[in-house]
């Protein structure tokens, strides 16, 4: 019991005096998708005594339910571990445990700005996979020293040395003494903190400046408001303080100031190195805009803003209506609440006939809308109708004006229009070398053109020119089903490109219908057209009279289906007699039913529009 005690009162020491700048070690932890970030971050924290082992819990920074069902991370998490290295000094590691996937690089770009340091964690059985290598580029414009790891090694399948070659020849990181760890078991975890206070270098900055510092992510909670996550460059923020945030020039007290062990622990200031948290009772999200410098409100103007990171750029546009017109307010309010969480979330309000008021929605792809659209689901209780996805296009008027189209609906008219050009990304593709022809097809299938291919061992590297559009939908999947799981997949989107694109519109019974339009290339656009219309055809219920469904390129009517009608037997009360009675009954029947089609409306409901947008 007194040796408890006198732990306790250690740490509780350790955590009051401020740590030394030279003892601090800030670093990130970044990888392929389901490499094991997550888990080695479990393994450090217990290790490190950030939380004691009844309180352990797999994936212990995962805190949404998304995240730990998917078994995936979305959100970077921040952690501070206190560790006593073997020459006896105390050490302040803050860890960042970054998403894998594809969509979610922003968050790896936003994390890697407020560190020094980074490890490359390669999984030994899979080797060094497209996301690694995307994220160690982003560490190297970052000039971040890189540490490289190797995980998973109590699996029987593990190739370290084919792994440490992987990385030398792909990365051109040198990696003869990578360490080998198991997130799982916890072996190589010793070595791997000693590794990280000795080679990761400790925070460079000016104590004695005024308070700087860099606005790395905020989130609201529903007890202390908006919550925001900071790294300390200069000087130091402490309770009290009155700060500035430079892009708004909003001015707040700070209340509440701590770090994260993961639980959230309170301080009385975050000094020079450090990341941490400040609360201010900012209500608003328009005054926090992530990447944004904080300084003492003291500071005069010849305060230099600090580079903060490259914003994030929505590549996915899709719209959300709720099933019910009254739950709208409560679809504003949760998309805010979302956006003050990821700041690469952005909407506008649209209004549609068919659907009522929505939201216009931007996406950085497909994986981060259907996590938005679970989330909205999930924690405000909504029940949303999704538009088909699209993506953002460049029209050019023969007035000389370009429009940045992101909606089918607002495309001008095709006379106005002189050319329109739709983004092309750089795709990076690797996979063993006996899937290559299939993925070559896929590509070229979605209008691809090959750049490049080269070999590392038996896995083939292919890098193609590809349009987004084109890649958004399943390409993905379509990847991962060809290569039996084995291929890895990543993009950057590199820039516009002139394109024959036409815009598709759906007619019910002659009248257009905005929600259902799409805009495609010419090649493709009869083949989608006709599937749109062959699904509308069992979605939408009989009438009294024949409902045409047909999809159109301006005037030009490039698919069609009927809906046929319900029809009344006219001729059943006649008994014998003449042919020509029959005949002129049928007769009024099919005047009857051609004005009917000519006043009457047709009911399209909320289960077809749900049903023939679905993403498949």
């Amino acid at each position: 019991m007194v040796a408890d005690y006198h732990i306790l009162v250690y740490h509780c020491r350790i955590r009051c005096e401020s740590m030394k700048q030279q003892n601090i070690r800030n670093f990130a932890i970044v990888a392929h998708i389901d490499h094991g970030k997550s888990t080695l971050s479990d393994r450090l924290i217990e290790y490190t005594g950030g939380l004691q082992s009844r309180e352990m819990k797999e994936q212990v920074l995962d805190s949404m339910d998304i995240e730990r069902e998917r078994g995936i991370t979305i959100k970077a998490q921040t952690v501070r571990l206190n560790y006593t290295a073997r020459d006896g000094q105390v050490y302040q590691l803050n860890l960042m445990d970054t998403p894998g996937h594809v969509d979610f690089s922003y968050e790896v770009s936003r994390s890697l700005a407020a560190c020094e340091g980074a490890l490359i964690l390669v999984d030994a059985t899979q080797g060094v996979q497209a996301q690694t290598l995307a994220n160690a580029y982003l560490a190297l414009d970052n000039d971040l020293e890189m540490l490289p790891v190797l995980n998973k090694i109590d699996l029987p399948s593990s190739d370290v040395v084919a792994a440490r070659e992987q990385i030398a020849d792909v990365i051109g990181l040198d990696a003869s003494d990578a360490l080998c760890v198991s997130g799982k078991t916890g072996a190589g975890v010793p070595e791997l903190l000693e590794e990280i206070v000795n080679r990761l270098p400790s925070p460079r900055g000016d104590e004695s400046a005024p308070g700087r510092a860099l606005l790395v992510d905020s989130w609201y909670d529903s007890y202390l408001g908006v919550v925001v996550l900071v790294r300390v460059v200069d000087g130091k923020l402490a309770r009290g303080q009155k700060i500035r945030f430079m892009a708004t020039g909003a001015e707040y007290v700070i209340e509440k100031i701590g770090y994260f062990t993961p639980k959230m622990v309170d301080a009385d200031s975050l000094n020079t190195g450090e990341i941490g948290f400040i609360i201010t009772g900012m209500k608003t999200i328009h005054d926090c805009k992530v990447g944004d410098t904080i300084v003492d409100s003291r500071s005069g103007g010849d305060c230099v803003p600090l580079p903060g990171f490259k914003p994030s750029v929505p590549v996915v546009f899709a719209s959300f209506f709720p099933v019910q017109a009254d739950d709208y307010p409560a679809l504003r309010d949760g998309a805010e609440k979302l956006a003050l969480n990821d700041a690469s979330f952005v909407f506008t309000v649209e209004k549609s006939s068919a659907l009522g008021f929505g939201l216009r929605c931007g996406f950085l792809g497909l994986l981060h809308m259907e996590i938005i659209s679970e989330r909205l689901r999930r924690e405000f209780g909504l029940n949303l109708i999704n538009t088909v996805p699209s993506v953002l296009y460049k029209v050019y008027l023969r007035d000389g004006s370009v429009i940045d189209l992101e909606n089918p609906a607002d495309m001008p008219d095709q006379t106005r229009i002189a050319s329109i050009e739709e983004p092309w990304v750089r795709a990076t593709i690797m996979m063993p070398d006996k899937y290559m022809g299939g993925i070559m097809s896929l590509c070229s299938e979605r209008r691809g053109v090959q750049e490049n291919i080269s070999y590392v061992g038996n896995r083939a590297v292919l890098v193609y020119q590809l349009p987004l559009a084109e890649i958004v939908f399943d390409f993905y999947d379509r990847v991962k089903s060809i290569s039996s799981g084995y291929a890895s997949f990543d993009y950057v989107v590199q820039g516009y490109q002139p394109s024959d694109l036409v815009k598709v519109s759906i007619l019910v019974n002659d009248e257009n219908v905005e929600p259902l339009s799409f805009m495609c290339h010419r090649s493709a656009a009869e083949k989608r057209g006709r599937q749109i219309v062959e699904r509308l055809k069992d979605l939408i219920p009989r009438h009294q009279f024949k409902i045409p469904l047909q999809a159109a390129i301006g005037g030009k009517i490039i698919a069609r289906e009927t809906i046929a009608a319900y029809r009344k037997d006219v001729t059943a009360k006649c008994y014998g007699g003449d042919i020509t009675r029959k005949r002129k009954l049928l007769e009024k029947q099919k005047e009857g039913k051609k004005r009917m089609r000519t006043f009457g409306n047709v009911e399209i409901p909320q289960s077809a529009f749900i049903n023939a947008l679905k993403v498949n």
